[in-house]
């Protein structure tokens, strides 16, 4: 396939008038459309305003999406006992694929075509064959809780770990390696030192695999494992192994000096998620910070019930101003930056190599852009208008390992009118009192 258009190849890399070739599930040329067009002349060929690099969810949970809505305006521990947790242990098998397709399908239809995902303790099964027919690359985990837990989402720690066991064997490189598994703790207060310390002996035993979980979001969160542990929660996580290049941190908002420079040192990824830490008023992570030390820094919507939405472009305006704003900066965390959180960032934290560039012989993960809009008039900078002012919306074209899953703004994986019917018949009819009456009893 040949694609023309205004080429953001990577952060500092714009071909005002450029083509790309894909060929199979790679990129075969990249260059300006006069040179390389002439040679792809036989080459089905579509154009698009803007073409970049899928841009990647460094911390997503696709099966909140039915909870879209259900607990604005609340604190951390209070959304998660008195909310989520409940709608998680509600969901069956076949509501939970449901909820999971609806997660895939925004992302798609805005630009996504790689998350980490938080999934929920039951049902990973239907969030795998979800992202598999779908189509989008993904670093998935079944989610582990063993202590501070809802009596339906409580597991015993051995069973747990020997149902992520089977997860990895069955789907860790699936669907032609679009697919990889995660170690996912839901974090240090819900998980005990048994239980931190299996996710990673299991991780180590399979190659590829990763460790994704969250970490100092909220103050409440660190003095519960300070005052279960006496370290603070860097430090415990650290102890219990679940630091390295094979980590991805969500959050970490409230790190002091000494955990900063554990996370330099051992290599571990960050993900940055201003809009969900904004809305529970849990903080501002010091990504300047970070990303002075050489820590990697991906960017995530995280939930919808704590977001609202999964559009990264949003997510990348936000991050944007909200550390310019915290540094009272405005030179801070410029487009530049921003961009390589949201591309290739996210894909160093995810593993996948040669992706989140639009570069030859690197995966052909590719998203195509209207700027046939009023908000891009004039259009001086293409990098600033996708930072400050695209919306998932002007997604146009959306390719992952070299298969369109949108084209012409229509998504062609999947029947998105009939995920939708049936998520909204699913998250309308919710009853959450039951599991919510066990949630509460556990809520530290």
């Amino acid at each position: 396939m040949l694609l023309t258009g205004t080429v953001v190849a990577d952060s500092e890399t714009v071909i005002a008038d450029g083509a790309v070739v894909v060929s199979g599930s790679r990129i075969e040329a990249v260059g300006e459309r006069s040179t390389v067009a002439p040679q792809y002349a036989d080459h089905e060929h579509q154009s698009y305003d803007v073409l970049l690099p899928g841009l990647v969810g460094g911390h997503i949970h696709s099966v909140q999406s039915l909870g879209r809505g259900i607990a604005d305006d609340t604190e951390l521990l209070d959304w998660l006992f008195d909310y989520i947790l409940p709608m998680e242990a509600s969901l069956s098998a076949e509501e939970m694929a449901i909820a999971a397709k609806l997660g895939y399908l925004e992302m798609i239809e805005s630009g996504t075509t790689t998350c980490v995902d938080h999934l929920s303790v039951a049902h990973a099964d239907e969030a795998f064959e979800a992202a598999g027919e779908i189509g989008i690359r993904g670093v998935l985990g079944k989610v582990l809780m063993d202590q501070r837990s809802p009596d339906d989402l409580l597991e015993d720690t051995q069973a747990a770990l020997d149902e992520s066991e089977r997860l990895i064997q069955q789907y860790h490189g699936s669907f032609d390696d679009r697919i990889r598994y995660a170690v996912t703790p839901r974090f240090a207060v819900s998980c005990s030192e048994e239980c931190l310390r299996g996710a990673r002996e299991l991780a180590d035993a399979y190659d590829g695999v990763r460790i994704h979980t969250h970490a100092s979001e909220n103050r409440s969160e660190i003095e519960t494992v300070e005052a279960d542990t006496g370290m603070r929660n860097i430090h415990w996580l650290d102890e219990v192994g679940l630091t390295g290049e094979d980590v991805v941190l969500a959050h970490c908002v409230w790190t002091d000096e000494s955990e900063r420079e554990v996370l330099a040192e051992t290599g571990t990824h960050v993900t940055h998620c201003p809009s969900s830490n904004m809305k529970l008023a849990s903080g501002v992570a010091p990504v300047w910070d970070y990303l002075d030390r050489g820590i990697n820094v991906a960017l995530g919507n995280d939930g919808p019930p704590c977001n609202n939405t999964l559009d990264a472009f949003t997510e990348m305006r936000q991050a944007s101003l909200l550390g310019k704003v915290d540094r009272l900066d405005p030179t801070a965390t410029p487009a530049s930056d921003i961009f390589e959180m949201a591309t290739i960032n996210g894909a160093r934290a995810a593993g996948f190599d040669e992706l989140g560039a639009i570069r030859e012989g690197w995966r052909a993960d590719i998203v195509g852009l209207s700027t046939d809009l009023t908000r891009a008039t004039p259009l001086h900078d293409v990098l600033s208008h996708l930072v400050f002012a695209a919306h998932g919306d002007d997604v146009r074209f959306t390719m992952v390992d070299g298969t369109v899953l949108q084209e012409g703004g229509e998504v062609t994986a999947i029947d998105a009118e009939a995920v939708r019917r049936e998520a909204s018949e699913v998250g309308l009819g919710m009853d959450l009192e039951d599991a919510r009456r066990s949630a509460r009893q556990h809520k530290p």
